[in-house]
């Protein structure tokens, strides 16, 4: 009793702390079935008890993501999983949904725009949401039926979401899935991948179901190993919003990480003692060599140093805790800045003119893509740039590229350790049709503002500060 109190009080500390999640509000939970995310799971069913000291007054949901097909399984191997699964989401009691990785290839554009973050409120607007949701709550257990805080706790009944079933894949999707993954050459470039598709995914099932906040199992041992492996990974600029306990670069949904304070091994000991049930899902790595990737060397390197030194995983987490999400200089700093395609965050590719060796690259790069023609005839379309192709849609037709190579169009919307991951896929067209589509959007969008640059008015020093 003593270890779950002090878990617990762990757990609820670090939501109370930081304070972004307001009574009332709906989350989602994502539900991979190990033991972390299992164990964040039970935690808040505990804090939504009527017997719970401080309870939980947020609306929650849970997700869960069949990845099945990407690592090359079978319907009939899927299946048993679902069929292990839907039993321990049906007894949290809570919404639940099941998809398929395969909905990517259905995704709409609009998944990779930012969209508009309302402010974050005070401490007076917590409070005011507090009592908000306690009004809320007495009139509805004065209105005849019993209200949270009245008679005995009724066990939890299954609640079903219309769209929570999981369907069965399309058969096009699933082997364009297979193909993609299976042309991807790096075990290190699948896993950044898998992760890119998984949260676009249950980016995109938030939004469609007035979720605002996304609820991750991610222990401090996991985040540990997260930061050393973004830094080896290029992802340094990036890493308070890749291990932080919120991430808000998607504006309107917000991502949390209540279980960064938990080591695996407390984990693993609350799971046992406490019986909360878990499912295991084979993952890309699974039985992977030690140096088969990034991920697998840096874990196995942080999991080894942790046996000789217990403090190793503490120290890297408390480094990153000291981490600040500060804004880039220069034009990156506004609202507008463009994002990168697959992460997500604000592009930190260099200029071409600097002196680093990623900015040499790009430098010899535009080199060799300048046309010799004079400036007028640059001015006039050259045609298709982008081919049918390339987003499953017609091209452009507008000369928005102006380029003979249409995956210099995409790449050039990635930042640094995303061109790098891509380096390792033969062809972009085997990304799915969301991603293409919102890349070629976002060049012709570029061509466009470059084209009536001249014809802008901006406005002066002067009156730029008086408004």
């Amino acid at each position: 009793d003593c270890f779950k109190a002090f878990y617990v009080h762990k757990f609820r500390a670090m939501l109370g702390k930081n304070r972004l999640i307001f009574p009332g509000e709906k989350v989602l939970l994502a539900w991979s079935g190990g033991p972390s995310s299992s164990s964040m799971v039970w935690q808040v069913l505990e804090g939504l008890s009527q017997d719970s000291a401080k309870r939980l007054r947020f609306v929650p949901g849970v997700i869960f993501v069949d990845e099945g097909a990407a690592f090359g399984k079978s319907l009939e191997e899927r299946s048993k999983t679902l069929a292990e699964v839907k039993p321990i989401l049906q007894a949290t009691g809570l919404p639940w949904h099941v998809v398929a990785l395969e909905e990517v290839f259905s995704l709409p554009p609009s998944v990779l725009r930012c969209s508009a973050q309302e402010p974050a409120g005070s401490e007076g607007a917590y409070k005011a949401a507090v009592d908000s949701f306690l009004q809320q709550q007495h009139v509805l257990g004065a209105g005849g039926g019993p209200g949270p805080t009245q008679g005995k706790e009724q066990p939890p009944q299954p609640r079903l979401d219309p769209q929570s079933l999981a369907r069965p894949p399309a058969a096009a999707q699933t082997e364009a899935l297979s193909q993609l993954f299976c042309s991807v050459r790096t075990l290190t470039a699948k896993e950044e991948l898998l992760q890119t598709l998984r949260t676009h995914l249950i980016l995109h099932m938030a939004r469609a179901h007035g979720y605002s906040k996304v609820m991750t199992g991610d222990s401090c041992t996991r985040l540990a190993i997260k930061l050393m492996t973004n830094l080896a990974l290029g992802r340094g600029a990036f890493l308070a919003w890749d291990t932080g306990f919120s991430d808000e670069r998607h504006g309107d949904v917000v991502v949390v990480r209540p279980m960064r304070d938990h080591t695996l091994k407390e984990v693993a000991f609350y799971n046992r003692l406490f019986s909360v049930p878990s499912v295991f899902t084979p993952a890309v790595d699974t039985k992977a060599p030690e140096k088969a990737s990034i991920h697998r060397l840096m874990e196995a390197f942080i999991l080894r140093l942790q046996t000789q030194f217990p403090s190793t995983v503490s120290t890297v987490y408390r480094t990153s805790e000291k981490l600040v999400k500060a804004p880039r200089d220069g034009p990156a700093a506004s609202d507008s800045s463009p994002c990168c395609l697959l992460c997500m965050c604000a592009l930190d590719v260099d200029a071409a003119d600097s002196a680093t060796a990623f900015g040499a690259q790009t430098s010899s790069r535009l080199s060799q893509m300048q046309s010799p023609t004079p400036l007028t005839e640059t001015r006039t379309p050259l045609g298709p740039c982008c081919s049918p192709g390339v987003g499953r849609v017609q091209g452009c037709g507008q000369g928005a590229c102006r380029r003979e190579d249409p995956q210099a169009c995409i790449e050039e919307q990635l930042c640094y350790s995303c061109r790098v991951n891509m380096k390792d896929l033969p062809s972009l067209d085997l990304l799915p049709p969301y991603m293409l589509a919102e890349a070629q959007l976002r060049t012709q969008r570029a061509w466009v503002l470059q084209e009536i640059q001249d014809c802008l008015i901006e406005d002066s020093d002067d009156e730029a500060g008086q408004s």
